[in-house]
């Protein structure tokens, strides 16, 4: 399966709950910080609920 790396872009502050927990489940806790994912419908499902947020490039 492909591989993409998420970045966080935009702050989470004052953002709905649900998108902040997305975030913290994708694994990213800090701004500009990279986590890289098996490209799953999982975590293509919370990349999409988030995507105002983060930035996705395949890896």
């Amino acid at each position: 399966m492909a591989k993409i790396k998420i970045t966080q872009v935009k702050s989470a502050i004052d953002r709905p709950k649900r998108q902040k927990e997305t975030v913290k489940a994708l694994g990213i806790t800090k701004m500009q910080q990279t986590v890289v994912h098996e490209a799953t419908p999982q975590i293509l499902g919370m990349v999409k609920k988030v995507s105002h947020l983060v930035k996705v490039e395949e890896a």
